[in-house]
């Protein structure tokens, strides 16, 4: 089943090229079944390649999905043109009178800032507490899941010796859980951040779940009890380039930081890398809409 999207929006062209089906409003309105609402809040400083990685993600499910995107009116991005924000995204103030299916809250660059120093971390608040009530389930992204696991749960983040990036294998802890249907025992995904959360106070918090870790890259898929929050502290919905992109970003910012780990052939940065946890990803999204969203959310809000 298709995505429903704005037919401006500039991924739609990259999707289409994919073979991801996407419709229009008009199309949409002639289905006579009930889609999923789910609201992006898009905190990434380059947004529009967001918008087509996590789009890529919930096109590819039996679900008919509506896609809205909600920035932060407290900062203002400065890598994506006024007229884009103001055409493709909405406030918070427009939407905290709705229900919402799902929403997604990505990750953000600011790791290393103490929370209450981020410019919109009020209005973050307002929008998490305001999600309790008016969001059937909640998927946290990297630095949005360090944000839920310490304003919903108190679990704070602390800074690592160096930057954690690369392709880390993972293992599955809660192999009954809905939400790991289908993953294989040891999977890979990758990893893009400074900070990281302890595991043991995530497995002896009472409303916390531990669903899958790494060894080297720490604790990555955690949910909490009640199935509202799935918290993920790596990068899934990345491309197979995208680690690249940012290493080589990096580089020519002259910080000093070391090639992403199990990610170029031979450690070759000249050499193209390969995905190798595209259809994980696809599946913990896939799962997550139909299990914690579509059978979980009621037909028609009251």
């Amino acid at each position: 089943m298709p995505i429903n999207i704005p037919r401006q929006l500039p991924a739609r062209e990259v999707l289409e090229k994919e073979n991801i089906f996407i419709m229009d409003a008009d199309r949409a309105k002639s289905q006579d079944i009930r889609p999923l609402n789910i609201l992006i809040l898009n905190l990434m400083p380059e947004k529009e390649k967001t918008e087509a990685q996590l789009l890529r993600l919930l096109g590819n499910t039996p679900l008919q999905v509506n896609v809205s995107f909600m920035r932060t009116a407290t900062h203002e991005s400065k890598n994506v043109s006024k007229s884009h924000l103001e055409q493709f995204y909405t406030t918070f103030e427009e939407v905290k009178n709705r229900r919402i299916d799902g929403m997604i809250i990505t990750g953000a660059p600011i790791e290393l800032m103490e929370f209450e120093d981020v410019n919109y971390w009020e209005e973050l608040k307002e929008i998490m507490d305001w999600a309790e009530t008016n969001v059937t389930s909640s998927l946290h992204i990297c630095w949005g899941a360090q944000a839920a696991l310490y304003h919903h749960f108190g679990v704070g983040k602390f800074e690592l010796p160096g930057k954690c990036s690369g392709i880390y294998k993972h293992t599955v802890q809660e192999p009954k859980e809905k939400l790991l249907r289908g993953f294989d025992d040891e999977f890979f995904a990758p990893h893009s951040r400074y900070t990281d959360v302890n595991a043991e106070k995530i497995q002896q918090h009472e409303n916390l779940m531990l669903l899958a870790s790494s060894e080297e890259a720490g604790p990555f898929i955690i949910m909490s009890k009640d199935e509202k929050h799935v918290m993920i502290t790596g990068h899934l919905e990345y491309e197979a380039q995208t680690l690249a992109e940012e290493y080589d970003r990096d580089c020519k910012k002259g910080i000093d930081i070391e090639t992403p780990k199990n990610y170029f052939p031979d450690n070759n940065p000249t050499k193209k890398p390969l995905n190798v946890w595209r259809s994980h990803a696809h599946l913990l999204f896939s799962n997550w809409l139909n299990y914690y969203v579509y059978q979980e959310t009621p037909y028609e809000w009251s």
